[in-house]
This record gives C-alpha cells, sequence and structure tokens, in this order.
C-alpha cells in the first residue's frame, strides 16, 4: 500500500467536479480543498478529509480512499445544497472513473451523506462519503 496515488486522486477528482456540466453550473468555481476564510456568499465544494486503507494484494498494491467533499450553503432551506450533492454524487459516479496520472481508479462507490445546519454561521452542510479503489 503507498499513499502516492492521494494527490493524484484529489487531482482528479477536482477536474471532474470543476468540469461537470450539471456541477459547474450550481457552483462555478467555487470547489475549494479548504473552507474559505470569513463567511463565503453562497453555495461551495470543499473537498475535506481522507481515510485511506491498505487493500494491497499478492497481485497489486492498492489503497481505499474514504474521501469526504462537503457541500455549504448559506441559501435558506436544504434545497440548493441537495441540488450541489446530487449533482456532486452523479459527477464521481458515473463511467468511467476519474484518470489519475498516478495510479487507476478500480471503482468509485457512494458510502454516506450527512445533512446538517452549521452552528457557527447556520449554513446548511452536506458531508458526502465516497469509497475510492486506486491500484498504483
Amino acid at each position: 500500500m503507498s499513499y502516492a496515488t492521494s494527490a493524484a486522486l484529489q487531482a482528479a477528482v477536482f477536474a471532474r467536479l470543476s468540469t461537470d456540466p450539471a456541477v459547474q453550473p450550481l457552483v462555478g468555481t467555487a470547489i475549494h480543498d479548504a473552507i474559505p476564510p470569513g463567511t463565503p456568499p453562497g453555495t461551495f465544494i470543499v473537498m475535506g478529509p481522507e481515510e485511506v486503507i491498505d487493500r494491497s494484494d499478492a497481485t497489486a498494491a492498492a489503497a481505499e480512499h474514504r474521501l469526504k467533499i462537503s457541500v455549504i450553503s448559506n441559501a435558506a432551506g436544504f434545497q440548493q445544497a441537495k441540488e450541489v450533492a446530487g449533482a456532486v454524487s452523479d459527477a464521481l459516479l458515473q463511467a468511467p472513473p476519474p484518470v489519475l496520472t498516478r495510479g487507476r481508479v478500480v471503482g468509485v462507490w457512494f458510502q454516506r451523506a450527512e445533512a446538517s445546519r452549521m452552528r457557527s454561521t447556520g449554513a446548511r452542510r452536506i458531508d458526502l462519503t465516497f469509497r475510492v479503489l486506486v491500484e498504483d
């Protein structure tokens, strides 16, 4: 197992989301790898924490990446955040899987989602977790 494919996976996921015809009109260029400082207006995507587990076997070095992607919105209600979250999910689950500069995505699976209200700002937040199996 190696963590070496993690940067390539993040770049590929970012590329997929930033060019997806359903995601792009909803958030434009508002896709980040950390929550922007202050209270940004509107709706945006944050590529968040990642957990990586060894899935190597005798034939290949592999890792299961559990990616958390968050949709944060200050729109009233959850509707807009849910529309963006649905578009993100569709974009990541569509075939073919994202192409990496190092390694190969074997598969992408939706694992879970959690919708909540952020206490500090009152914004809506949906955390999506995906399992991505990558061979190096």
